[in-house]
């Protein structure tokens, strides 16, 4: 998701330079060959044992980032259309339009499913909310956005329902979002903030509100091209101005939301930094962030400002330099055996069944690396 969503971060830059849509080609290939070799791996993992995926499912931790399979799917459509199309003839343009509907099909079964299981199996405690409750309808979240970029080259008798669609997608992700907002923000009232490893993962609550907020914005200077002159009957005005004139206005109001998540989950990680160590919840720097700043880039567009868009530039840069910064530990965290390595997965008490305060945990992880590196 990180990987896709620099790609097509960096492809909408307001502020551009030679040699910049290559790389956002780059990070588009690399999104890529990372989703067919994870799912290459996952596979090979179910394959090996059966049983495995219908645990994974149910799992009270991992069971939530199934959506971020599709996620990522949508980030692959996204960039399709932003590096693919231009390049290629109408027959792609009318593939993405085929997928974009057989996508929100099938991403409004997982919605649906997946929650089901989790309300009717699942008993969560409230003291344990995570932002990454919200990802089995996080495919919807930038369901908006993607129906926006789409839109670019649509023609208008199938832009009209994709703006529509997007619009009523969006509307889902951003409901239930608001709804487990409301269970984290009461979590974090009444409970303890979670470890500080996976603090990162509070950036997640970030996506939800960035992304409404972009497609607010970017369906909103879409209208007056796409819908009719005389929509829904108006005769007295012109709907897509108007649409145009609410939208806009709406994706600033969100927007702010959006960052002060960010902010939040910046000081909470900045006052526990020096007792991290790397878990996958550090690729949440990356994704809701670049969310936050795609929205930022919409809203610099729409009022033609030439200090937005210089700070959005700033806030690309910090993203690619985290991604390098994320990437290298997470290679390293394989190479070392802290990922990936039996009884060293940050799920491990999940599995178990056992709760370990921060201290225990702490001990254990340290014991555990010393053993391993005594065997090696």
């Amino acid at each position: 998701m990180s990987t896709g969503a620099m790609a097509t971060l960096i492809g909408q830059q307001p502020n551009s330079f030679t040699g910049l849509k290559t790389i956002g080609k780059i990070y588009f290939i690399l999104d890529i060959l990372l989703f067919l070799a994870f799912c290459g791996c996952i596979g090979f993992r179910f394959a090996r044992n059966y049983r495995a995926i219908n645990r994974s499912l149910h799992h009270p931790h991992e069971s939530f980032y199934f959506g971020a399979f599709w996620v990522s799917i949508a980030l692959i459509l996204y960039g399709t259309q932003q590096y693919g199309v231009p390049a290629c003839g109408p027959w792609l343009v009318k593939a993405l339009e085929v997928c974009f509907w057989m996508y929100a099909g099938c991403v409004l079964l997982v919605a649906v499913f997946q929650y089901h299981v989790i309300f009717d199996r699942e008993k969560l405690p409230v003291v344990d909310a995570v932002p990454a409750w919200i990802m089995p309808v996080y495919p919807f979240i930038v369901l908006g956005p993607l129906a926006a970029v789409l839109e670019y080259s649509q023609p208008k008798e199938a832009a009209l329902p994709i703006i529509l669609g997007g619009l009523c997608f969006q509307g889902l992700g951003w409901m239930i979002a608001l709804i487990m907002y409301t269970i984290y923000v009461t979590r974090l009232v009444n409970s303890d903030f979670p470890e500080p490893s996976k603090k990162p993962g509070m950036y997640v609550a970030v996506g939800p509100s960035a992304y409404t907020a972009a497609t607010f914005v970017a369906l909103g200077m879409q209208a007056p091209k796409v819908l009719p002159e005389h929509f829904l009957g108006t005769t007295s005005i012109i709907t897509g101005e108007v649409w145009k004139a609410i939208g806009v206005p709406i994706g600033i109001f969100i927007w702010l939301l959006a960052f002060w998540f960010c902010a939040l989950s910046t000081v909470s990680i900045l006052t526990t930094a020096k007792h991290m160590h790397f878990t996958l919840d550090w690729w949440s720097f990356i994704f809701p962030n670049a969310g936050l700043t795609i929205a930022l880039i919409q809203i610099g567009t729409a009022l033609d400002s030439d200090g937005i868009k210089a700070v959005t530039s700033a806030m690309t840069i910090i993203l690619v330099v985290l991604w390098f910064f994320v990437a290298f530990e997470n290679v390293k965290g394989v190479w070392r055996g802290d990922l990936l390595w039996p009884g060293m997965d940050e799920d491990l008490e999940d599995v178990e069944g056992v709760g370990h305060d921060e201290e225990s945990e702490e001990e254990e992880r340290v014991e555990q690396e010393q053993q391993r590196n005594g065997h090696v």
